[in-house]
């Protein structure tokens, strides 16, 4: 029995009202889940907040689970949104792909290296190039965006991904490849490539 069945019988079992059933999924998924929403929120203990939030919303939509899409699927959207709305309400914007804090810097191995390209035009350059990849990653379609999101920013392998967007690896491969040709595009300008080159 795959991953996605043996979740589909937990929430079946929860929507039954086994509350144990829901808190093993919770379990399961708990560390995922702070894991993504720690690329949103920096502070860990508003991490473990937002997050807690999100398990109840989803505790609360379970009677709609409908199984259409994993359950993993399901609570991953559920989280971000649950984020997207924490920082709304506490009046900060979405981080971009783009962005890092200096402190990054200092720990990685290159810092010095990013410390001598901190020049005023490189950063006007990143930040125009991070503006780019963030407004053709929001203009892709929702499958393209959940494809790329999984496996650059989630990390996620091909099988994985495959399992959470209930299509065949094929599908997925094409969809990444698919999303990083739109994307490519759209930086051919900013970084001067040619045609018959991505980067």
């Amino acid at each position: 029995m795959g991953d996605r069945e043996v979740d589909q019988q937990l929430v079946e079992r929860a929507q039954r009202g086994e509350t144990v059933a829901f808190e093993l999924l919770v379990e399961k998924y708990q560390r995922k889940l702070l894991r993504l929403l720690s690329r949103f929120i920096r502070d860990s203990s508003e991490v473990e907040d937002v997050a807690q939030e999100a398990f109840i919303k989803a505790y609360r939509a379970l009677p709609s689970f409908r199984g259409d899409s994993a359950f993993y699927t399901w609570l991953y959207r559920i989280g971000i949104n649950t984020a997207k709305n924490y920082l709304v309400t506490m009046g900060r914007k979405t981080p971009t792909l783009g962005e890092f804090d200096s402190e990054e810097a200092e720990n990685f191995e290159g810092g010095g290296l990013l410390r001598e390209l901190n020049t005023p035009e490189s950063e006007l350059m990143s930040k125009q190039i991070a503006a780019t990849v963030n407004q053709a990653m929001e203009e892709l379609p929702e499958e393209l965006k959940t494809a790329i999101t999984l496996r650059e920013i989630e990390g996620l392998n091909y099988e994985e991904i495959a399992s959470m967007m209930n299509c065949p690896i094929g599908t997925v491969r094409s969809r990444i490849f698919r999303a990083r040709e739109t994307i490519a595009e759209k930086l051919r300008p900013q970084l001067g490539t040619a045609k018959n080159k991505r980067w």
